[in-house]
């Protein structure tokens, strides 16, 4: 459950409002895990997009490795443009960006945009403050996964809900908290099963993904290993997490349903 605003200590709101003016509206926003509390703050000096997380506890650490890559990829992303650290809270202040989510579904405009920012992403060279290695995700699950390194910047988490497009058809990628470095056909990877869910066949998904040099050039066997322990990853989270339902959450079968699609 994220804390509402109400709750918030009074020196954080008060902190809050010395730099958006006086607070008249609070909008929380429900989507995400990374913050105890996302709203968009309406104050007297405008929007502002406002994170906020108790210091000892994990989601601070991804606020702060958020805070830390925000400068680095201010052409993708909402600024950052304040930070406050008080009263055992850390609290971050963007830019508020006005646009949709991505639609991920077949013959969306949207997948040309995704592959795009992809391509664009792959350009850039990954920042010091990016210590995260996206093999490490999947250790243990393999006995080698020094296929999955490498030195690329990668988002690793573009789900439909992180790429907002605005009315004038500009992208933004938001939430980079768990920005990693590794090889760079994964960022394709990690969209695949995110296709999937919205309707494409694990081909059309493939398919979809070699609009992406690094996937185009990448090593069949790789992507192959990829398949199968991102799969058995959520398929075990699934298990250690089950639902009352006994049911199988759609996050697993989307997974299994690329890896046997590997396999044939």
């Amino acid at each position: 459950m994220r804390s509402t605003w109400a709750i918030l200590p009074h020196e954080i709101r008060d902190a809050v409002a010395e730099r958006t003016g006086l607070v008249q509206e609070v909008r929380p926003v429900t989507a995400g895990t990374n913050a105890e509390l996302a709203a968009v703050v309406n104050g007297a000096a405008g929007l502002a997009f406002v994170k906020a997380a108790r210091i000892s506890g994990r989601q601070a650490r991804a606020l702060r490795r958020e805070a830390a890559i925000n400068p680095h990829v201010r052409e993708f992303a909402p600024r950052l443009h304040w930070t406050v650290e008080t009263e055992g809270w850390l609290v971050l202040g963007f830019e508020h960006v006005d646009g949709r989510h991505a639609n991920y579904a077949p013959g969306s405009p949207d997948l040309n945009t995704l592959a795009a920012f992809i391509r664009e992403l792959h350009m850039l060279a990954c920042p010091d403050v990016v210590e995260m290695r996206v093999e490490r995700r999947w250790e243990g699950l393999a006995e080698d996964v020094s296929a999955l390194a490498g030195d690329t910047l990668l988002h690793t988490d573009l789900n439909p809900r992180n790429l907002l497009i605005t009315r004038s058809g500009r992208p933004y990628v938001v939430d980079w908290a768990f920005a990693s470095r590794g090889a760079a056909w994964i960022e394709a990877g990690q969209v695949i099963p995110w296709l999937i869910h919205a309707g494409h066949s694990p081909a059309e998904a493939e398919a979809w993904a070699d609009q992406v040099p690094a996937w185009r050039l990448a090593d069949p066997a790789a992507i192959d290993l990829y398949a199968q322990v991102s799969a058995e990853r959520w398929r075990r989270h699934s298990q250690a997490n089950p639902r009352p339902s006994g049911e199988v959450p759609e996050y697993v079968t989307v997974r299994e349903r690329w890896a046997r699609h590997r396999a044939r």
